[in-house]
């Protein structure tokens, strides 16, 4: 898949995601072959008044391309500002966002909310068109109401603006996350427009990603909730899509991406920083397993790297215990991941 000058391995994109899609991760969904990443929503305003917190998401390695990130905000000159920060940092694809239905995001005019302001959606776009050479995406949603029209019109605005490629997740912005993804919004826009079409929305299994490209015709398919923890669902997907077999993980393999995870996390922030982070992140990675739980409940203490890795090791007995006690073998489903130093 191709987006403007840029070619993708596969067509996989992990999605943009608020807390969650910091560098370690994006290196995860990188290894496990994800055709490319994507930084959580970077705040226009926060680019341009030179936040210290905000320019700390534009932080990135050579190993992750290619990298998207992901800009809001509501006023053209300062987006097209913040867009030229973001060339300048050495990312790829300069991305849009005009789906985030999060209450203080719309009331800013932000996100979702250009979907009904079609007049300040094309003075954004053309703004940040001019202020870059780099190819230029855009993520909507289907609109304020079901029908899809307000997707149907912002494709076609964004392709007429110069945009390179567009993602559509076909949920309402009163949906937010609930309900069904209307697939066939996406295959009704993929027949509307010429440039490439990316599927977002209810990929849950490896199967859903060929089914969608099956039934929409997307050039490629976005992954975001479904990633969280595991993000061998891309190498899932990949084989799926291929006709392979699907690869078969056990917990094994999961605790081996938890302390990957652990490891790329002191490796690109400070011990302390790391540390802390893993409180609230490192049980991601154990969910569906056993005693799950009782690993959210001990991270929340986490110290330290090595009380991290301590813990994760107490984690892996567990469950090796827990199988002999129950004669079974836990199987997680994902693919292997390629190698790469810390």
């Amino acid at each position: 898949m191709k987006i403007g000058c840029l070619h993708l391995d596969t067509p996989t994109v992990l999605a943009p995601l608020a807390g969650i899609t910091n560098l370690p991760f994006r290196l995860l969904a990188r290894e496990a072959g994800c055709g490319m990443v994507t930084t959580e929503m970077v705040s226009a305003d926060g680019l341009v008044h030179g936040a210290a917190a905000t320019f700390d998401l534009l932080r990135s390695r050579p190993q992750e391309k290619p990298l998207a990130v992901q800009i809001f905000g509501s006023e053209p000159t300062v987006m097209a500002e913040a867009a030229a920060i973001v060339e300048v940092s050495g990312a790829d694809v300069v991305d849009l966002n005009f789906g985030c239905a999060v209450r203080k995001i719309v009331r800013a005019g932000a996100g979702v909310a250009l979907m009904r302001e079609p007049q300040r959606a094309e003075s954004i776009l053309r703004a940040v068109r001019n202020a870059v050479k780099i190819p230029l995406t855009i993520k909507i949603r289907s609109g304020w109401d079901r029908t899809g029209r307000d997707a149907l019109a912002m494709g076609e605005l964004a392709e007429a603006c110069g945009v390179d490629a567009l993602t559509l997740h076909p949920r309402t912005a009163a949906q937010k996350f609930s309900g069904s993804a209307d697939w066939s919004l996406i295959a009704a826009l993929k027949q509307r427009l010429r440039i490439p079409v990316i599927g977002n929305g209810d990929i849950r299994r490896a199967d859903d990603a060929r089914r969608m490209m099956a039934e929409t015709g997307c050039d490629a398919v976005m992954i975001g909730r479904r990633a969280i923890g595991d993000p061998g669902i891309f190498a899932e997907v990949i084989c799926c899509l291929a006709g392979h077999p699907l690869p078969i993980r056990d917990f094994n393999r999961r605790i081996e991406v938890m302390r990957r995870y652990v490891l790329l996390s002191v490796s690109c922030f400070e011990e302390t920083r790391a540390a802390r982070l893993m409180r609230s992140r490192l049980a991601w990675f154990g969910k569906g397993l056993r005693n799950s739980s009782g690993l959210r409940q001990s991270a929340s203490r986490i110290g330290s790297i090595a009380e991290a890795l301590d813990l994760i090791d107490a984690f892996q007995h567990s469950q090796k215990t827990a199988q002999r006690g129950a004669g079974t073998r836990p199987v997680i489903s994902g693919g292997p991941l390629r190698p790469d130093p810390v």
